[in-house]
């Protein structure tokens, strides 16, 4: 079945066409709510509260983007959680090498390459989370999501102009940090001496 055709049968009360939105989404909804949060229990806890949300808020879906829809749920949930704790979240350093994704992984890799890549993974992550709120859930979405700045505005509730000042501040700041730990990029990425061009 197609999206439409579940969200139909979803709505008139049908629990297994909302499971499989749910498989279709959850993976898209947890990567983003574990970028947000950068802790991966308290991501697992704000993807199970955004279907659970969603499923009795599905009467109030009135059509577009359920993606989109979606994703404004769990981000709500995850400003939520940043608020009601009033801190900064800690990533866990060895989560994000034991969750790395068996899929990208190169035979043709070296385990010197590996490890740095793992190291620039987890710096990133970090350095992600440093970001201030409404800057990090712009990044996000799109540079992790690869959403268009007019689904971005509707997701998080803000002009398309205020996503695009975000996004701008978002990425010198993460310029910033990351020529400060230059030697953690790939060669083609580090700023040494003069550019050639």
């Amino acid at each position: 079945m197609d999206e439409a055709t579940l969200l139909r049968a979803a709505r008139r009360g049908n629990l297994d066409a909302f499971n499989e939105l749910v498989l279709a989404y959850q993976n898209r909804v947890y990567n983003l709510a574990y970028r947000i949060m950068g802790d991966p229990a308290a991501a697992s806890d704000a993807t199970q509260e955004t279907f659970i949300a969603a499923y009795r808020k599905l009467s109030t879906f009135r059509g577009g983007s359920f993606r989109s829809w979606l994703l404004r749920i769990v981000t709500n949930r995850c400003y939520d959680e940043l608020r009601r704790h009033k801190r900064r979240p800690i990533v866990s350093l060895d989560n994000l090498v034991e969750e790395a994704n068996p899929a990208l992984v190169n035979d043709d890799e070296s385990p010197e390459e590996r490890v740095g890549r793992w190291e620039l993974a987890r710096f990133l992550q970090e350095a992600i989370t440093t970001l201030p709120q409404d800057q990090r859930i712009v990044l996000v979405l799109s540079d992790v999501e690869g959403m268009a700045y007019a689904e971005i505005a509707a997701t998080v509730g803000v002009p398309v102009g205020t996503v695009k000042s975000r996004l701008a501040r978002a990425r010198a700041r993460l310029r910033d940090i990351l020529q400060a730990r230059g030697e953690l990029l790939p060669p083609a990425y580090r700023l040494e001496g003069e550019v050639k061009g």
